[in-house]
């Protein structure tokens, strides 16, 4: 077979050179086949480059085994699990290096291809596994009548399963949404960032490095005085150590901490300002168009749409049969106007990706016929055929996702009675979804994982009410059909985060995807028996907050009485969103020079499903660059990214460290 990739040239000196030439974009009007000729000529270098080795796959799977368990640790302690690629990126560099010091230098240096690939790795494991553990399970262990943990062999082979299957469902998107569209995937370019700066031996380059070392431990230094109190038994006694002694030190949750607004008397949940440089970070990058249209539709359900559905419900209280629209919570202490937004705010998402993927139908198209093998039609160019020897070819994917998806199928209906045609639209519904997540932490760098399970959820109240299944079957069908979805849109959308770096540095992506295939199976491997020893019963489980699981264990319980428990206001709002995220695309579509003054339908949804608190934080960070790019553009051009990378990387490291810590000290305490 002829070497069609040698028929394009490669950038002078990329070969050779420790760092692939930074990714210089074309206009938008540039065409897809122009990209990626531009891409492959002037970054490209995975041919050159050691990527795929053994021991970038078994760091990978070692940092990412860790990672999971601190993740699942995190998601039933605050309802959050943090990105894995720059920790990873950063742990990996440090520790290889150790290494080599260790070795007096008979350890080679790891490439950054390597460190690329190591990362894609330790995502797989630490990101896509464990999802729907702590969310689907643990709201399924404190449903069941009996409190019993599902077998094993369940839970195992559906981590593993619907890992896979996010892996798989990536493949045709990678294409649309990394080098066509070029999705900002902020994570994705922050983990880039790092790995220049850490790799790069150029002037400016290593003042790029110097803002991001020093942006990463003002960001670890925060994530140090942000950690709650009663999360860290010795970094507590350090609080009230300095707070008794010298002066207080420990930054809330949020500030101030009981929060500002109230509604009839009571505090609003997220009302307030959240003091992560992470959030911040992503704003910096994501920019201010999908940051404000975050926080004017936050904004808008705080002091305008809650406020006005609480009205309505002081005046129906009472009344039978009437359901509130915004629900309490903390034993009726607290308002939570997020828990009815969230079906507008999905809507918004769900329908906005849609009506894109259709408008871009010839783009879709291309996804799924220009990777055939072997082709040698005189209408395909030399760069579709250069590009087709790289990127993941479909035969895989249905190579793939056809087992994957059986395998997800039986797994429904032997283990939680699921009918096959309710499966069938289990496994087909996480298809859509899974886009929809992608697009959204491609834009935002937020993966709206939550939100998609609501999907499902309400889908399946429909499809398998309590009067035909019964009510704790209904449940069941209700939380494994959501889980289905949230842990394969996460791991789809983690895979696409790793090769938007990838595609940044100039490596290829059809050995990430291999080590992100390899990943799931280490991660599935940890993260099951953790969650047994870290859970043994119920009680164990309802000792940690839980936010993320009583979410789900709330929807289960309203929609378990079908749609019509669902408030009238609710659904208006799922129409009215549903109106939104068809019309923004289509106006985009129409009056494309337009587009910047629209407001962002991804935006628009998020704004609706996150605290006030965290579309502030974006808000803010974008604001910054703003201002900087008018005072200093130039100042602003060099150091921005690296700052924001930086501040993303130095938090969410020290969080997962410390959260690393704290699993470790309880997995070792349930041992002895």
């Amino acid at each position: 077979m002829p070497n069609h990739a040698a028929t394009l040239p490669i950038a002078k000196g990329a070969e050779d050179a420790a760092v692939a030439p930074e990714l210089v974009p074309l206009p938008p009007g540039a065409t897809p086949s122009e990209k990626d000729r531009h891409w492959y000529s002037s970054v490209y270098r995975g041919d050159h480059v050691p990527q795929l080795t053994l021991r970038a796959v078994a760091m990978g799977a070692v940092l990412g085994m860790l990672m999971s368990v601190s993740n699942l640790y995190t998601t039933m302690k605050v309802g959050w699990s943090f990105g894995v690629a720059i920790t990873s990126c950063v742990l990996s560099f440090v520790l290889w290096n150790l290494f080599r010091g260790v070795s007096a230098g008979r350890l080679t240096p790891m490439s950054i291809l390597e460190n690329n690939c190591m990362q894609s790795t330790a995502s797989a494991a630490g990101a896509s596994t464990g999802a729907s553990i702590a969310t689907a399970f643990g709201a399924l262990l404190i449903l069941d009548p009996t409190h019993r943990h599902q077998p094993w062999w369940i839970i195992t082979s559906f981590t593993l399963a619907t890992g896979l299957m996010g892996v798989f469902m990536a493949i045709p998107l990678k294409r649309q949404m990394i080098n066509h569209e070029q999705l900002p995937f902020p994570s994705g370019i922050a983990a880039a960032t790092t790995l220049r700066s850490l790799y790069s031996r150029s002037h400016e380059a290593l003042r790029k490095a110097y803002a991001l070392v020093t942006a990463l431990v003002a960001g670890a230094i925060v994530g140090v005085l942000n950690t709650a109190e009663e999360q860290f038994a010795a970094l507590g006694r350090f609080f009230v150590w300095m707070r008794t002694n010298l002066v207080s030190v420990h930054l809330p949750e949020q500030i101030p901490e009981h929060g500002i607004m109230q509604i009839a008397g009571k505090p609003v949940v997220g009302f307030a300002f959240e003091p992560s440089v992470l959030l911040t970070g992503a704003g910096m990058i994501i920019g201010m168009r999908v940051s404000l249209s975050m926080l004017a539709a936050s904004a808008a359900l705080y002091f305008w749409i809650a406020p006005w559905l609480q009205s309505i419900d002081a005046q129906n209280a009472g009344v039978p049969g009437y359901v509130a629209s915004i629900p309490l919570v903390g034993g009726g202490t607290i308002f939570h106007a997020v828990r009815w937004a969230l079906w507008g705010g999905t809507a918004v998402m769900v329908f906005s990706s849609l009506t894109s993927l259709a408008l871009q139908w010839d783009t879709v198209v291309r996804s799924f016929t220009v990777f055939r093998r072997g082709t040698t039609s005189r209408s395909t160019s030399d760069i579709d055929r250069a590009m087709a020897k790289i990127e993941v070819p479909t035969s895989w994917l249905i190579a793939g996702l056809v087992p994957i998806s059986i395998a997800m199928l039986a797994i429904q209906i032997i283990a939680f009675g699921i009918s096959w045609w309710a499966g069938v639209v289990a496994v087909a519904m996480s298809f859509v979804l899974a886009m929809v997540a992608c697009r959204a932490t491609g834009e935002t760098d937020t993966t709206p994982v939550g939100p998609m399970g609501k999907v499902m959820q309400l889908l399946f109240a429909l499809i398998s009410p309590p009067s035909a299944v019964g009510l704790q079957a209904s449940i069941t069908h209700n939380l494994m059909s959501a889980g289905i979805t949230a842990n394969s849109a996460a791991s789809s959308a983690d895979l696409l985060t790793d090769l938007k770096s990838g595609y940044l540095l100039g490596a290829n992506p059809r050995r990430q995807f291999l080590a992100q295939f390899i990943g799931v199976f280490f991660g599935t491997l940890v993260i099951v028996p953790a969650w047994y020893l870290m859970i043994p019963d119920q009680a164990a489980l309802e000792k940690y907050p839980l936010p993320a699981t009583q979410t789900w264990v709330a929807v289960a319980r309203v929609l378990s009485g079908g749609l019509e428990s669902l408030p009238m206001s609710a659904r208006y709002a799922i129409l009215f969103g549903a109106l939104i995220g068809v019309l923004i695309p289509v106006l985009e579509n129409l009056a494309p020079n337009a587009r910047r003054w629209l407001p962002s339908a991804m935006g628009l949804g998020l704004g609706w499903v996150v605290f006030f608190s965290n579309a502030l934080a974006f808000a803010v960070g974008a604001t910054i660059v703003w201002i900087w790019r008018r005072i200093a553009p130039k100042n602003e051009e060099i150091y921005s990214v690296p700052v924001a990378s930086g501040l993303i990387a130095g938090e969410s490291l020290m969080k997962a460290i410390l959260a690393m810590l704290v699993t470790a000290i309880g997995l070792a305490s349930a041992g002895g």
